[in-house]
């Protein structure tokens, strides 16, 4: 073993090629949900096994899916050690709306010890970071000191649906001790932080039918039924005026944070003023009497993530409208199935029907919510080789987010999964101007590369 030091002071040599790797692959405008960038997605795909066999995986493969390729790897040279199987996601968020965006997207720029680009933070710059951990004690070592696999997919941001069905079916091909995942955030600058809970998500159309057709509202209005008001007036009804669900037995499996974790999360630097900045609104919204991280880690949640129907161009058009969607979604915790929740949505649909509204559920996506044991002796070794690294104790949070991945893991291959981030909460996921810090992306070469061999030992 060569140690934390020595790890870093090779990324240290190494920091303006590394940068500039990241720098060319963020150039790649992967857009994973729009069918005119494939090329790029696929090329996306080839950068990743590229880089892969460049930082010496014996391995690898690009393997076609009925939707984009995924990128496996492996290195089992290591007999008698653990395995890791590292997963990351090459595809990308579209970068609209272009115009807020300080720079283009996919031409990144270094300003303020950031980079700024689309998918600096999610998730190529941080997933890269287990390529060049690999490539690092390579050449520090001359071999690993555990087994390694890989896998990248290119459809986490529409839903990752050909990487579950692989899993699935691959349960010996991707046979590990635990997973390491990279798609999470410190909970400060420089604080270290082990994500230890998810929420899981249901991604929903709802779709609202009135009128046989559009019609004249001068003739028709105030005796036809208008689909969008139809459709507002239902999605009203899901939350109270406090903001607390309506749907009945939403709450029904919800178990509350442990003691220790409500402990824990009080001790966390956490200033309601700073959070509400960072929000851009004058009040928090929520469940009466429960913390912001209660809300955001430990709660479901119902959201409207926007709605389309009848006029919305330039002038006048006065029309009733024959048809309204709306995407909704709600975040799920742990011990919520996703399948009772539907039908208990729709159910509720059922009973709230606008009058002379018909309405379609349309489920887009569905996964639970997880909690990962924070006993686990890999999270023993990450926790203290992430304190190595950032000079400070390892805190564990939850995160409101959802990491279907993490949950297909523990479904079909029985491993935990270590949440090793190194974002910030103010990266800008899927928003204009993205951000990464450079300072994080070397702490997460050298802290992954630490990990992996103290791990192997």
């Amino acid at each position: 073993m060569v140690g934390y030091e020595a790890i870093s002071a090779y990324v240290s040599a190494q920091q303006e090629r590394l940068l500039g790797e990241l720098l060319d692959f963020l150039r790649i405008p992967s857009v994973s949900t729009l069918p005119e960038h494939q090329p790029d997605v696929l090329r996306a795909a080839e950068f990743t096994a590229a880089a892969l066999r460049a930082a010496g995986m014996p391995h690898v493969e690009i393997i076609p899916t009925a939707g984009h390729p995924l990128v496996y790897a492996e290195s089992l040279a290591a007999p008698g050690k653990p395995t890791v199987l590292c997963y990351g996601h090459y595809d990308v968020q579209p970068p609209d709306p272009l115009e807020l965006w300080k720079s283009p997207p996919f031409e990144p720029v270094i300003e303020n010890g950031n980079i700024y680009a689309r998918g600096s933070a999610d998730d190529k710059g941080q997933f890269y970071t287990h390529i060049k951990a690999i490539e690092a004690l390579r050449a520090l070592n001359g071999e690993l000191p555990l087994n390694v696999k890989f896998l990248i997919e290119g459809e986490e941001e529409i839903g990752g649906k050909s990487v579950a069905k692989f899993v699935a079916e691959n349960p010996e091909k991707l046979r590990a001790d635990v997973a390491l995942v990279s798609d999470t955030a410190l909970f400060a600058p420089g604080l270290p932080t082990l994500c230890v809970g998810l929420r899981g998500l249901v991604y929903m159309e709802v779709e609202a039918t009135g009128p046989g057709r559009d019609l004249h509202s001068g003739l028709y209005g105030g005796a036809a039924p208008n689909a969008v008001y139809g459709l507002a007036q239902l999605l009203a009804k899901a939350k109270d005026d406090h903001g607390t669900i309506q749907i009945p037995g939403i709450y029904e499996t919800v178990a509350p944070p442990s003691p220790a974790e409500v402990e824990s999360w009080a001790s966390l630097p956490y200033d309601e003023a700073e959070y509400l900045k960072e929000v851009g609104s004058s009040a928090l919204t929520g469940e009466p009497g429960r913390s912001t991280f209660e809300k955001t880690w430990a709660r479901p949640t119902f959201e409207v993530h926007g709605i389309a129907g009848g006029f919305t161009g330039a002038g006048a058009k006065t029309v009733i409208p024959a048809k309204a969607v709306a995407k909704v979604s709600m975040r799920l915790v742990p011990d919520q199935d996703p399948e009772a929740v539907v039908a208990s949505f729709r159910q509720w649909i059922a009973a709230n029907l606008p009058e002379g509204v018909q309405i379609a559920v349309r489920v887009l996506s569905g996964g639970p919510g997880l909690l990962v044991n924070p006993d686990h002796p890999a999270m023993a070794v990450a926790a203290r080789c992430f304190a190595d690294a950032l000079g400070r104790k390892t805190v564990f949070v939850r995160s409101g987010g959802s990491i279907p991945i993490v949950g297909d893991f523990a479904q079909h291959l029985g491993i935990p999964t270590i949440l090793m981030g190194f974002g910030l909460p103010d990266d800008g996921l899927h928003s204009p101007n993205e951000k990464f810090a450079v300072e994080n992306y070397y702490k997460g070469i050298a802290t992954v590369a630490h990990f992996l061999e103290q791990y192997g030992a």
